[in-house]
């Protein structure tokens, strides 16, 4: 990490930001920060801005822990200055994140790589308030932000498309609604060192959508982990993070997310996204995975910091 052997490493963490989930990022990176300093780490928390070079290089850490999440975090932004500063970092790389970051593109090269996806267009905000440009019932949300941010669903039967708020883009995705429970699967690893494996399948429980609320308040939503399901879903969420994870080239820890239509078998599992800065608060999915799996919260931040790299 290019501290002579005995020093303790220098880790920043990165959080905050500018993105819509910015106070979902502080709350990770706090948490994370906390875990690195009982495992033995020197750790500086640094919200980034407009000066986050500058204060790298005041700070040089052996490694940057990314604990961002939306734009300018997720989607390669930060890792290719990561990349020009020469400074190790967690997550995937610039290509990957850039790629999990655009759902249609990332819906591209899972179909490429024979992974079941809803269909799903990208049209105009104006388009999408003029008239149904899919057969309801469907989803109206941006292409390029996380964590359910500006979600509509249109219902079937519903007379007309939804009223898009101001902040939503001016382009934006339109994709068949996917009936079913809400599974997820984290993926570690598929570095040089570090072939990729599976943590398991989580079912996710809410009263409704599971949108940014059910997410991240207390008592939003109810995770049973391991998932209550046949062993052949299981077995199907875990092939297909897994090639998920590969198809984009991730790096580090990712997340993938599905719903499955129970009354459809095999047949009714879909693929909805790849996260590549999974949420790391007290109510965040991986964290409950990984502590299923025997790895305390403290260790798996210390796999991140260890498994960081540049040209990711």
């Amino acid at each position: 990490m290019g501290r002579s052997s005995g020093e303790t490493p220098k880790v920043a963490v990165l959080m905050g930001g500018p993105s819509a989930e910015r106070e979902v990022s502080l709350s990770s990176g706090r948490e994370c920060a906390a875990a690195l300093r009982g495992e033995g780490y020197e750790v500086a928390e640094l919200d980034a801005g407009p000066d986050l070079c500058d204060r790298l290089r005041d700070i040089a850490p052996d490694v940057v822990f990314n604990a961002l999440h939306g734009r300018w975090g997720e989607d390669g932004c930060v890792q290719g200055l990561l990349e020009w500063l020469g400074l190790p970092y967690t997550h995937s790389g610039v290509l990957a994140s850039a790629l999990a970051m655009d759902k249609q593109r990332s819906k591209d090269a899972f179909r490429a790589a024979g992974l079941p996806v809803v269909e799903s267009l990208i049209v105009s905000k104006a388009d999408a308030m003029a008239g149904h440009v899919l057969a309801p019932p469907y989803v109206v949300k941006p292409n390029n932000e996380g964590s359910s941010v500006g979600i509509y669903i249109v219902e079937e039967g519903a007379n007309g498309p939804p009223p898009l708020a101001e902040t939503m883009p001016e382009m934006v995705m339109v994709e068949s609604f996917a009936p079913g429970r809400e599974l997820t699967t984290t993926v570690m690893g598929a570095g040089p060192d570090a072939p990729a494996r599976a943590l398991g399948v989580t079912d996710i429980i809410t009263e409704g959508w599971y949108d940014y609320d059910a997410k991240y308040k207390p008592g939003g939503s109810r995770h049973v982990v391991p998932a209550d399901i046949p062993d052949e879903i299981a077995a199907l969420c875990v092939d297909f993070a897994l090639r998920a994870h590969t198809a984009l080239g991730c790096r580090g820890v990712s997340r993938t997310d599905f719903r499955w239509d129970e009354t459809r078998g095999a047949e009714g599992l879909i693929l909805l996204e790849l996260n590549t800065q999974p949420g790391m608060t007290p109510t965040s999915l991986v964290p409950e995975q990984a502590a299923a799996r025997g790895i305390p919260f403290g260790a798996l931040c210390r796999w991140m910091v260890e498994d960081a790299s540049c040209d990711r």
